[in-house]
This record gives C-alpha cells, structure tokens and sequence, in this order.
C-alpha cells in the first residue's frame, strides 16, 4: 500500500507524522519550562506587608501596608483623609484625584507601595482658594466629585495659569460628575484664571 493510501484510510493521520508532530511539541514544553524557571529566577513579586514612607499634605508618614493596598485605601482607612472618593475602581470617575509630587493621579488605581518616598497631596492638604471659587460658583451638588475636581482644578491651574475656557473644559474630562455640574465647575475655573491666583 502507498504512503498516500495508508493516509487516507487512516483519516489522513499517520504514525509518522503523529512521532515528528510530538517532537516539535516535547521540544515546545521544554523550552517553556525553561523560560518560565529563569523568570522565576530573576522576577521577584511582593508578598505580605511592608513598610512606605509617604509625605502626606506635608507631613512625614510611615505605614505598615499590605502589598494589594491602593494609595486610596491607605488615606482613607489609615490615614482618616476622606477626601478622595472610591466611586470608580478603574479611575474613570477621577473622584479619588490626588497630587503625587505634584502631578495628578487616580489613588484608586495606584498602588500604595510604588508611591513609597513620594509626596502626596489630597483635598485636604489644599488652601482654601479653589476650594472658595467652587463655593462661589455653586459648583457642587452631591459632593462625591467635588474632592477630585478640585484637585484636577488646582493641578491643571498651576500647569496652565492663563488658561482659555476651551483649555479648562478639554483639561478637566477625566473627570465625571453626576450630578452635571459641569458648567459651575468651569467657571470656578475660570473665576481663578481671571483672579489671577488660584493657590
């Protein structure tokens, strides 16, 4: 019988092609092992507690923090600085803003341990001054955005002193207020550009 009968009556499988087929895949596992054991090797994943230092609104921290802890769960539940709000778990809300060494980000998304030797800054470590132009604009209804808008506010504002409308509208979409007050935050923005100081 010929090798291209012997195929087809075997439903177009041989011995052959089933030896050559598992050697590709013995070598494949083999080299996969191999790869995953010098990962192993030179990867080293954090487990447990461990100790960060922080500077808080201007004050020194130490923290014993579980390695999974987001920077939002270390200022509210060690800290007490409930400012910055868990509304949303991937940050979208910007409702949990908060400056690290000046920048804004979301604590929700950030872990505590890589903001070790870092500074923070939370609502509560703000002047009076943007927090003053949102009173003014009646620039707050149910409060939950409220903390991070203003520190969006005061973050874009320090980057962008002469900002346009325009600018401040496009500055502030990453965050998201229910209650749509959208329109009174932009002109507490716009009150502080054209006051010339926005703390």
């Amino acid at each position: 019988m010929t090798e291209s009968k012997r195929k087809v009556t075997h439903g177009g499988f041989h011995r052959r092609a089933f030896l050559k087929g598992s050697g590709a895949v013995a070598a494949a596992t083999a080299l996969q092992t191999e790869v995953a054991s010098a990962v192993q090797q030179t990867t080293q994943v954090a487990k447990g507690r461990m100790t960060i230092d922080l500077e808080v609104n201007g004050k020194r921290q130490t923290l014993e923090v579980e390695t999974r802890d987001t920077l939002l769960d270390v200022l509210r539940y060690q800290l007490d600085l409930t400012g910055a709000k868990p509304v949303s778990l991937d940050g979208s809300s910007g409702a949990s803003t908060v400056l690290l060494d000046g920048k804004p980000i979301m604590a929700s998304t950030a872990l505590a341990v890589a903001c070790d030797g870092k500074r923070v800054t939370t609502v509560e470590g703000l002047d009076d001054t943007v927090p003053a132009a949102f009173v003014a604009a009646d620039a707050q209804q149910c409060g939950f955005c409220t903390p991070g808008f203003v520190v969006a506010v005061k973050a874009f504002l320090d980057k962008n002193p002469n900002a346009s409308e325009t600018a401040i509208r496009e500055g502030l979409n990453g965050n998201i207020c229910r209650c749509g007050t959208y329109s009174h935050v932009i002109q507490a923005a716009v009150s502080l550009v054209k006051g010339g100081s926005n703390g």
